[in-house]
């Protein structure tokens, strides 16, 4: 087959054949349309797992699984190696930013894994708050609030605005145990 545009619909059509996206026999005819009739043998070529959308998803959760890791390895780094603060510190802030971005554009797309980009990059910040106030403001139990309380109200607006119970959920329950924690040691 030497029209790469034949092998990329004749993969495609094999994908939607092979996922039951369309009945077989509509497959079939497909396959034979593009082919011509004469070049059958040509789908033995082609390749359903090289058809666009399986591509596509298999780099996405590639992308997905490294970030995951890799803030999951900083965060780690953030909290064990107490002499390099200020540059793991940048690492997260930038890794953060970037899932953030990443987050935004693939919601724009409806993509699946904007979700997990969120959780990802509010977990970042969050330990990165944790960490630069007990690093820098160490005993100070009011700074350590306010950045709580500070990431809590973040996740409630981030999740109306992106429409996001879980985070919305999650700045609304912050907020109240910081509350309830405050109240109880008043007492």
């Amino acid at each position: 087959m030497t029209n790469p545009r034949k092998k990329i619909i004749l993969n495609e059509i094999l994908f939607w054949k092979q996922n039951k996206l369309l009945p077989e026999h509509y497959c079939d005819f497909l396959a034979t349309l593009y082919a011509e009739g004469n070049d059958i043998e040509d789908l033995e070529d082609a390749n359903h797992k090289q058809a666009i959308l399986p591509t596509e998803k298999r780099k996405m959760i590639f992308l997905a699984v490294s970030l995951f890791i890799g803030a999951f390895i900083v965060l780690y780094l953030l909290f064990t190696l107490p002499t390099a603060t200020w540059i793991l510190s940048i690492v997260v802030s930038i890794l953060a930013i970037i899932l953030m971005i990443i987050a935004f554009q693939s919601a724009k797309k409806n993509g699946l894994l904007s979700p997990i980009f969120h959780i990802l990059a509010m977990l970042l910040f969050f330990g990165l708050s944790i960490k630069l106030s007990s690093t820098y403001f160490a005993g100070n139990n009011s700074i350590l609030f306010g950045l709580i309380a500070m990431n809590c109200i973040i996740w409630f607006v981030s999740g109306i605005k992106l429409k996001r119970i879980y985070f919305t959920a999650s700045g609304v329950i912050g907020l109240i145990a910081l509350v309830g924690y405050y109240v109880w040691n008043l007492t």
